[in-house]
């Protein structure tokens, strides 16, 4: 395509030149002695023109060449890996398209703390080169099917989670499903892809891409923006008398930040409110809501050789999957991200609790859930949108059985990361459903599962009707009805949202729950709080 579209402007180039020289004006009566003197100078006019065009056509030709080449320097620069290192169960589901046939984009940021280099070493303060990585930082960037708006939700590095059964698609070797594992042991447990697996098994989300980025790639990037601005309530400096903190030192109010000072602040937890990875998550909000709004106003990007600076800053610094492993695709995702206003982009934490020592964290139960279906359900977390009125659900077209005909299992999933399972409470469903008519119910004390919202699950679609039928007595949502070939016949999971009563209550609120702790990107007032142990 460079070379075709080239090659056109070229001989356009050549072809005008030329035949503007043709119409040299005629001697309108003028003497024939000087006839041949004047055609004389005019062959060699348009043989100078003739060569000008030529050593002009060269030069098109030789920009256009050296672009492509730099086209294809930038392509080998961007680093691939597999988008999802888990087995195909493990997976979640593509997201469907909206009414207007336009589909959201998930996309995993990554910061890994790898020490595979001398720098990143120096930088990361690490006293061994080749430890393994850690994604220190997981954050998700949904962006809405329509464009409008853009939702971010962080992940704290300390979060135990289940990590799935993993294949590392570099080296071969297969790492078994863990539970109670921290989030950030995914990277080292079959790479990117890996990370990727743990939150699709987590949200139930389907992730299209994953971008990542280390601690060399943070200082580049940020000199290549040329500073972000952020701000402390009070002077600050990261330090204890042990060693511990990440160095950073500012002075009160708002410093542009950028090299290595960006890194610091993007590390730092000794410093910040109470010394958490909760408090380094809101810092790091701050920190990208402040990049958006700079990228998006500063000279940088009008500025081509800024521009080609921190385009081949960003190539050498992101690893990416295979499907954004080039710089025409890097360029169409941009496109898209720009399509969102700045007011529209919305930062958030997973909701948590702390584990029973303290030391940890964990999704908190219901909070987290209802985090996780708005995203999947494409709810802005602004609070912005309009309120839907339709849910889009599986088509039935068969007509239920009988109640008393529809044999029905009861699993009990009411266990959470942060709270043990609720015994009997398959048999208090099942228990129910009798009572209602259902004869043939029946409790599975086998399965002890975990899930965060009930659902009413059905394995093929002769018994999509049967499953509505039954969640319809109970009062779920057919939006909760599932197609599953985890089930064999009609099933109820009772989940963490149905802990005790009889009567279920779905949460139909498309509010963001308040511990999500939201920050709008346009918010240019937000200043992170300084531990006054941490002043000077």
């Amino acid at each position: 395509m460079v070379h075709s579209s080239v090659r056109g402007e070229v001989s356009d180039v050549v072809s005008a030149v030329e035949d503007t020289m043709s119409l040299t004006p005629q001697d309108g009566g003028g003497r024939q002695d000087r006839r041949g003197t004047d055609g004389d100078r005019r062959r060699r006019r348009r043989r100078i023109v003739r060569w000008s065009a030529s050593v002009l056509a060269l030069a098109m030709a030789g920009t256009a060449t050296a672009g492509y080449l730099y086209y294809e320097h930038l392509n080998s620069n961007i680093k691939k890996e597999n988008l999802n290192n888990a087995d195909a169960k493990d997976r979640a589901t593509a997201s469907k398209a909206n009414a207007a046939g336009q589909t959201p984009l998930n996309i995993l940021l990554i910061g890994s703390d790898a020490r595979d280099t001398a720098e990143n070493q120096k930088l990361g303060g690490a006293k061994d080169i080749g430890t393994a990585a850690r994604a220190d930082v997981q954050m998700l960037l949904h962006v809405s099917a329509d464009r409008t708006n853009m939702s971010v939700v962080s992940m704290p590095r300390d979060t135990l989670v289940s990590i799935p059964k993993c294949t590392d698609a570099k080296t071969g070797k297969v790492y078994a499903a863990t539970a109670d594992t921290m989030t950030n042991a995914s990277l080292e447990r079959g790479g990117p892809g890996c990370t990727v697996a743990t939150w699709e098994k987590l949200t139930d989300l389907h992730i299209d891409h994953f971008m990542m980025v280390d601690f060399s790639g943070v200082v580049s990037m940020a000199d290549a923006i040329g500073g972000v601005p952020v701000c402390v309530d009070a002077n600050i400096y990261s330090h204890t008398s042990t060693g511990h903190g990440s160095g950073l030192k500012l002075k009160k109010g708002t410093t542009s930040v950028k090299g290595k000072q960006a890194l610091q602040w993007l590390r730092t937890r000794y410093g910040f409110e109470d010394g958490s990875d909760i408090a380094r998550t809101k810092a790091q909000h701050m920190y990208m809501n402040s990049m958006v709004r700079q990228l998006r106003s500063n000279a940088t990007l009008s500025n081509p050789d800024k521009l080609l600076g921190l385009a081949e800053t960003a190539t050498k610094a992101l690893t990416v999957d295979t499907g954004l492993g080039s710089v025409t695709k890097l360029y169409d995702l941009s496109k898209e991200l720009k399509k969102v206003p700045t007011n529209r982009i919305t930062m958030t934490t997973m909701p948590f609790v702390y584990s029973s020592d303290g030391n940890r964290v964990l999704p908190k139960p219901t909070d987290a859930a209802k985090l996780w279906r708005l995203v999947r359900e494409d709810i802005a977390l602004d609070g912005k949108d309009k309120k839907k009125t339709t849910t889009t659900t599986t088509k039935v077209t068969d007509k239920a059985a009988a109640d008393d005909k529809i044999a029905v299992q009861v699993q009990n999933g009411t266990k959470s990361s942060a709270e043990s399972a609720v015994t009997g409470r398959a048999a208090a469903v099942t228990e129910l459903l009798v009572g209602k008519g259902f004869t043939k119910a029946a409790a599975d004390t086998s399965a002890l599962l975990s899930a965060d919202q009930t659902l009413v699950r059905y394995p093929s679609a002769d018994l999509a009707a049967d499953a509505q039928r039954v969640a319809k007595v109970l009062g779920i949502p057919s939006a909760q009805v599932k197609k599953s070939t985890a089930v064999d016949g009609v099933t109820v999971v009772v989940g963490a949202d149905w802990r005790s009563g009889t009567k279920y209550t779905a949460d139909d609120d498309d509010t963001t729950p308040a511990s999500a702790s939201a920050l709008n990107a346009s918010d240019t007032k937000a200043c992170m709080h300084v531990d006054p142990d941490y002043t000077w």
